[in-house]
């Protein structure tokens, strides 16, 4: 990619998250969740052709985006790591999150993963969470990962250089009968 190119990507990246955050309406400390494709972001198919400078970028943006709410970032990684997460430590050991043995891997965990791995102060690897809401870059499966009820977010911007974007809220599960009322959610 070139420079102007990640300079665009940074900027929609951005944008992208501030959508999901404006539609989650996520409170500190809350876990927001990342899959991404690198490969199909620069118009491969995915896990073959990740991307470590398109991974970077998007770490760096991500966390800059999700830093002054005080949310917390777990990036999910391929099947051949389980889809298991880059989390802080800190998240870890407060959320209860099992800490697995794994380090990513370009090709097994993907450049993103690798990147949340080398920009985070105390990464570790959790096998699962319970994400508030994320962002889904190049159809990577994160719904394992966000806390039920799942609502979808729909980006303004649909793709991301060659990949396909979803992202995903929550909210609590509506209980209770005819007698029953809710708060907006």
């Amino acid at each position: 990619m070139t420079t102007q190119n990640l300079a665009t990507l940074e900027t929609d990246v951005a944008r992208m998250v501030q959508e999901v955050l404006a539609a989650a309406k996520l409170r500190p400390f809350d876990l927001f969740v990342l899959g991404c494709s690198t490969s199909e972001v620069v118009g491969g198919q995915i896990g073959q052709d990740s991307n470590p400078e398109v991974g970077a970028r998007i770490i760096k943006t991500v966390l800059a985006q999700l830093r002054p709410h005080q949310l917390q970032l777990a990036v999910q990684g391929c099947e051949h790591i389980n889809r298991s997460l880059v989390v802080e430590r800190r998240v870890a050991d407060e959320m209860g999150f099992e800490i697995v043995n794994v380090v990513p891997a370009m090709h097994a965990g993907g450049a993103c993963s690798v990147a949340a791995f080398q920009q985070f102060k105390d990464p570790v690897e959790v096998e699962h969470v319970v994400a508030q809401a994320g962002l889904d870059i190049g159809d990577t499966a994160i719904g394992m990962h966000v806390k039920f009820v799942q609502v979808p977010v729909r980006p303004t911007q649909s793709e991301l250089g060659g990949a396909h974007v979803t992202a995903l809220r929550s909210r609590p599960k509506y209980v209770g009968g005819p007698r029953a009322t809710y708060a907006t959610v």
